[in-house]
């Protein structure tokens, strides 16, 4: 009887993820540059495109959570197949809608492909990539953000209008779909069987190669109320919604505390805010490398501690150089802290409970990434711009406490 071996990275399932993350973030790169269109030629108010948002994040919460309880059921594959045919459909729904009362449902229905896709890649990638490749994966979804205004941009200065971005992007998503559908019993991790499962003694193709499946079973089934009992799960979800709580706080108030707390022109304060998101990129690519070398656990918490230096930096009331090396600080401290924190989870609550909590810390940092900040803005209304630092600095030291408890309350191996 062969004993199985360690199983190597599927470079074809590894280049699919890729282009998945850069497809994920392409929609959310869209919407800036089209609303003025879209609102244009719908005769609606500019506040309205906020139930757009409503509708994708209700979605994007209910399948990301939904998803980690899907996988055990119904595999990885077809999960990532279904979603991302439904991500495209709700893409294509808004490139053909007659009227904006139609496009509400489908940014529902692009929340829950969106959503779902999230949080299916981040469980595979924990299980099968490392930390490297958990550190670009998400790299790439940055680079998807910042290609969507390329495209949108493009076909609008082209004359075509902003129905044609939806629906290049559209079109980009379907075609990932079928790559899904075509691969989609080879997203099988280690310790795991493709459904149908075969034979005891029957070789299943893993890569290029060929590894023996014996000894190969499912991973061990639990209640989704063990699961929901546990609290590193919960603590975990918090530590997500406050990091993403941070991110997306730090980029969007960034260039209002530095035109109107700091005394930074417009142009000079959008170039800045680019500056927070590309050391963002940049860090997830060099500490992508970083993680091989030394203990991703280390790493993530140097990174929480970065954060709150850089968020106290920001906080001071100093020169505006120091406010944006503190906002530069803070994205490239805050670049591994998704992925590692996505790709430890399982060291923290335990394998068998890793995918469930995974789709619940997913669903918690759409939460935290659309509420908090919105906070944070009524917060600035009242108390000026200059307040966005003290904010950033109180949810730095809320990450590094919920983090701490949740690696304290962590589940025996």
């Amino acid at each position: 009887m062969t004993s199985p071996s360690v199983r190597p990275i599927r470079l074809s399932l590894l280049i699919l993820s890729y282009f998945a993350f850069i497809s994920l973030g392409l929609p959310d790169g869209l919407l800036g540059v089209a609303w003025p269109s879209i609102a244009g030629d719908f005769g609606v108010a500019t506040e309205a495109v906020g139930l757009l948002l409503i509708a994708a994040t209700t979605g994007y919460f209910i399948s990301s959570v939904a998803a980690g309880f899907t996988i055990a059921r119904v595999g990885v594959g077809w999960l990532l197949a279904f979603s991302t045919a439904a991500a495209s459909a709700a893409l294509a729904g808004y490139a053909f809608s007659p009227a904006y009362a139609v496009m509400v449902p489908f940014a529902l229905l692009a929340g829950f492909g969106g959503g779902a896709i999230d949080s299916g890649l981040n469980a595979y990638a924990a299980a099968a990539f490392g930390a490297k490749h958990m550190n670009w994966l998400h790299a790439f979804f940055g680079l998807g953000v910042a290609i969507g205004p390329l495209i949108m941009t493009a076909v609008i200065s082209g004359g075509l209008g902003w129905r044609w971005g939806y629906g290049i992007v559209a079109s980009a998503q379907a075609c990932l779909a079928l790559a899904f559908f075509l691969t989609v019993r080879r997203w099988v991790r280690h310790g795991e069987v493709s459904r149908p499962a075969p034979d005891p003694e029957v070789a299943v193709p893993v890569g290029d190669a060929v590894a023996t499946a014996v000894a190969v079973k499912p991973a061990t089934k639990v209640r989704t109320r063990e699961t929901l009992a546990l609290p590193a799960v919960w603590l975990g979800v918090l530590a997500f919604a406050v990091y993403v709580a941070v991110e997306a706080g730090a980029g969007l108030w960034a260039f209002l505390l530095l035109t109107e707390s700091r005394g930074v022109s417009a142009t000079v304060a959008g170039l800045c805010v680019s500056l927070y998101w590309g050391m963002l990129f940049v860090g997830r690519v060099v500490q992508g490398v970083a993680s091989e070398r030394f203990d991703p656990k280390k790493i993530l918490v140097g990174s929480l501690f970065g954060m709150a230096a850089g968020s106290l930096l920001v906080a001071l009331p100093l020169h505006a150089a120091v406010t944006v090396f503190g906002l530069a600080v803070i994205g490239f401290a805050a670049a591994p802290v998704f992925p590692l924190l996505t790709l430890t989870t399982a060291d923290r609550v335990g394998q068998a409970h890793a995918d469930r909590a995974i789709g619940m810390q997913i669903g918690g940092a759409g939460l935290g990434g659309s509420l908090i900040p919105a906070g944070i803005g009524i917060l600035l209304s009242e108390f000026g711009a200059g307040a966005l630092g003290t904010c950033l600095v109180i949810l730095s030291i809320l990450l590094i406490a919920f983090y701490a408890a949740a690696t304290k309350a962590k589940v025996p191996a």
